[in-house]
């Protein structure tokens, strides 16, 4: 067995049919990145524990670091790249926007490709879903709550209201 051979696949990638010609060990992620010139999707831990390469396959949540890419031959997939229509943004990345749901944004694109699937899935009803469904996605900067905020605006779920009537910050009087 030749370790060099190529495979011939066809993607639909962000609403674009594309041809490559891969070895059976490429992943999606590298594929993407280096071949497809999408640089959007992140490499992080490349082990599948971080989320930050999450991308939609048929419009389904994928780590593209454990798929590979002969694999997806004949699939839609859409990256960050393919959220946005235009000079229109993706609802979801406003909403990153307005909810301030990123510091550094490295995780940001797989954090939106994620909530995109995760809206599509259809399973969270409250903030609380929103969070633990997005547990695979790992932010080190800690904009979780920013996050979920985001996720919540665009599925216009209602935050319950968690403030306290007459609770300051301070010292604590005994």
């Amino acid at each position: 067995m030749d370790l060099y051979q190529k495979y011939p696949i066809r993607l639909r990638i962000n609403e674009q049919d594309r041809e490559f010609d891969v070895e059976s060990w490429v992943t999606l992620l590298d594929l993407l990145r280096e071949r497809a010139g999408l640089t959007g999707t992140k490499k992080g831990c490349d082990h599948g524990q971080c989320g930050a390469c999450t991308v939609l396959v048929d419009g389904k949540r994928v780590n593209s670091c454990l798929t590979l890419a002969v694999m997806q031959n004949g699939h839609e997939v859409t990256t960050i790249e393919g959220m946005a229509k235009g000079n229109e943004l993706h609802p979801l990345q406003q909403a990153f926007i307005e909810q301030d749901a990123f510091q550094c944004g490295y995780c940001t694109p797989g954090q939106i490709c994620s909530a995109a699937g995760l809206i599509a899935e259809g399973q969270a009803r409250c903030r609380d879903d929103v969070r633990e469904l997005m547990s695979g996605n790992l932010c080190r900067c800690g904009a979780y709550p920013q996050i979920a905020r985001a996720v919540i605006q665009v599925m216009g779920i209602e935050e319950p209201d968690t403030k306290k009537e007459g609770f300051t910050t301070g010292a604590v009087l005994t």
